[in-house]
């Protein structure tokens, strides 16, 4: 996996398509706890149209390379990272694609210069005081501990506790395979004027679909589709409906 130096520190990042300059570019950005992979059921879908999907670990927790001891961890300094990505890879013309903690970091990062950025793709996410939704403010109070966050990564060695309704249940829509997760968490064990398109899961409990539409209703230039059959983590439950808005964006 290639690295790429960032004011932030080194950055994992996947390349999956075509490698041509000319050709059109997806970066991803995923949330708190999750990695990469977690766009694969997207990113595979858009490389067999021709699209160069960038596929970057974010330090939200899942990631392997730690970030420079220095560096500032906020949504602003991880936001600015996305921003950072884009120029370290020479990118224009890129859609930004984001879920989860993911979304609202693409909308933090379309605060400033936004000339490298075409459009942006939101599935469920956080947005306007739902940050963090309220069932997940308890984790993040934990993650300041690095007691706490030893004591409960130990806990989600079990598949069990993964799937949990206290964990990445409420974000799935069906079981998935336990290697899917354990590699979402697994460093945490090892380690001490845009055009928008929204697709949002409705059976989502904590991002609903009224958070969509409000959120949808901010932009100037959105377009929201609500998938009947998903929840939090769109991009496995309907991956095509993801790839469509991407292909939508870039038209």
């Amino acid at each position: 996996m290639p690295t790429i130096d960032l004011p932030i520190g080194p950055i994992d990042y996947r390349v999956v398509g075509p490698r041509a300059a000319d050709t059109p570019v997806a970066v991803f950005v995923h949330g708190f706890l999750v990695n990469s992979t977690l766009w694969d059921p997207v990113a595979e879908k858009l490389a067999a149209d021709g699209v160069r999907c960038i596929l970057p670990d974010w330090p939200l927790g899942a990631h392997r390379r730690p970030v420079d001891p220095d560096a500032g961890l906020s949504p602003i300094a991880v936001a600015s990272a996305v921003t950072d990505l884009l120029g370290a890879l020479g990118l224009h013309d890129v859609v930004l694609v984001g879920n989860d903690t993911g979304g609202a970091l693409c909308q933090l990062a379309l605060r400033g210069d936004t000339h490298r950025v075409r459009g942006l793709v939101l599935t469920n996410c956080d947005a306007f005081e739902q940050f963090p939704p309220r069932f997940f403010v308890p984790l993040f109070t934990l993650a300041r501990s690095r007691l706490a966050v030893w004591t409960v990564a130990q806990q989600t060695r079990l598949r069990a506790v993964r799937h949990s309704p206290l964990a990445f249940g409420p974000l799935l829509n069906r079981p998935l395979p336990a290697s899917l997760t354990r590699g979402w968490i697994q460093p945490l064990l090892d380690s001490p004027a845009i055009p928008v398109h929204l697709v949002w899961g409705t059976r989502d409990k904590h991002f609903t679909i009224e958070l969509g539409r409000r959120l949808a209703a901010a932009f100037q230039r959105a377009q929201l589709d609500e998938v009947a059959d998903a929840t939090t983590f769109v991009s496995i439950d309907r991956p095509d409906t993801v790839v469509s808005a991407v292909r939508d964006v870039l038209a």
